[in-house]
């Protein structure tokens, strides 16, 4: 069976749109310079966050399936832009920051970040066919 994903974006004005996902709604928006408001999210970084909710929910199920004490998570996605149009992410860094406080084990937190990369996350499947894409965990106090 395929499964198809649908979302909508209707023209509110000017540069908004009004998004619906899931029958969710959020609002898309240009910057003041390229002739919207400001007042939305704008496309690309979308798209990084995509990345991050999809490889950061992947590393929480792995973790809590290894019974991992996890508390403090956070993702980070920072991406290099192409000069010239279309202006393209040529380079994608993801940063997984967990918490020493919360006893994890360094090697499991290793595996779930590795498996989310190389077999979970759909997101980061195909954005690694556009663009080079590396990751990084740390652990801060």
């Amino acid at each position: 069976m395929t499964v198809t994903h649908r979302v909508q974006a209707t023209w509110k004005e000017e540069m908004a749109f009004d998004a619906e996902v899931n029958g969710e709604h959020l609002l898309l928006d240009a910057a003041p310079e390229h002739g919207g408001s400001g007042a939305g999210v704008r496309p690309k970084p979308l798209l990084l966050t995509a990345l991050a909710g999809c490889t950061g929910m992947d590393v929480v199920v792995i973790l809590r399936k290894m019974r991992e004490p996890l508390r403090h998570f956070r993702v980070f996605v920072e991406a290099e832009l192409s000069d010239g149009q279309p202006a393209v992410y040529e380079r994608m860094r993801v940063v997984y920051e967990f918490s020493r406080g919360d006893g994890l084990t360094e090697s499991k937190v290793e595996r779930a970040v590795s498996l989310s990369q190389e077999k979970y996350c759909g997101v980061s499947a195909m954005l690694r066919k556009a663009a080079e894409l590396t990751h990084e965990i740390r652990f801060v106090d």
